[in-house]
């Protein structure tokens, strides 16, 4: 398995805590978020790692200046959405199954490892079922298939929180890759890489999986980043 960060964007919510820096480069313990993040996955056997940088991307190639990675630059990062920066990163896909995640994403290293174990024969978003109405982005599915998505869902259309990550095994790659390519070509580039799946959602079974009771927070809000505070301190 290789992975995939997506570490291009402002963070505009959380901006006004962070003086400028990359939400993916917030203190976590004793290092940045993306420096724990890659290492992480480092220990769990996953050596081919790409980033894709462009808001502050400075600050986040100094944060893994001791980490073998590669780098892919969206010089488009203020005007285009993730899915933008998933076509600059399109020559990674294939060859084997990739680990595509955000990187303000923080995972307690279970959840890491579960992931990089994982083995599914399509595609497969994970998803908090014990995060419902207080959940940012909400996912509607039953037996284990994506039905319904969106950050407007409610009541008994909310079946969990999608936690910013997914697997697409080998065989679908270029299936994904083709769809990203046709959004692209009809400028649907203010839209998040995850729309990629959505689109193909009604001709392929997109598989969700739920990940509680482990650990995971995704750095929107400062409470976010509060709870993944908490988190490393009871845990050291």
């Amino acid at each position: 398995m290789k992975a995939l960060i997506f570490a291009a964007g402002r963070g505009t919510r959380i901006s006004r805590y962070l003086s400028g820096e990359p939400k993916c480069t917030v203190q976590v313990g004793n290092e940045k978020l993306i420096h724990y993040t890659v290492r992480m996955l480092k220990s769990k056997g996953v050596e081919d790692i790409t980033l894709i940088v462009g808001y502050n991307h400075e600050c986040i190639r100094s944060a893994l200046a001791d980490m073998d990675v590669n780098f892919v630059y969206n010089p488009f990062f203020d005007v285009t959405n993730s899915i933008g920066s998933a076509w600059f990163a399109r020559d990674t896909f294939g060859g084997d199954d990739m680990l595509l995640m955000n990187g303000d994403v923080f995972m307690e290293e279970k959840l890491i490892d579960d992931l990089v174990n994982f083995k599914n024969a399509g595609p497969v978003m994970f998803s908090d079922e014990t995060r419902k109405e207080e959940a940012d982005y909400k996912f509607y599915y039953k037996d284990g298939k994506l039905i319904d998505y969106g950050k407007e869902l409610t009541g008994d259309k909310i079946t969990g929180e999608y936690i910013g990550v997914a697997i697409i095994n080998k065989e679908f790659m270029p299936e994904f890759k083709g769809q990203l390519e046709f959004m692209i070509s009809n400028q649907e580039h203010n839209v998040w890489w995850e729309n990629v799946l959505y689109t193909l959602s009604d001709k392929t079974d997109i598989k969700i999986v739920n990940v509680a009771p482990l650990f995971w927070a995704e750095v929107d809000y400062i409470e976010d980043y509060e709870r993944i505070k908490a988190f490393v301190g009871d845990n050291k």
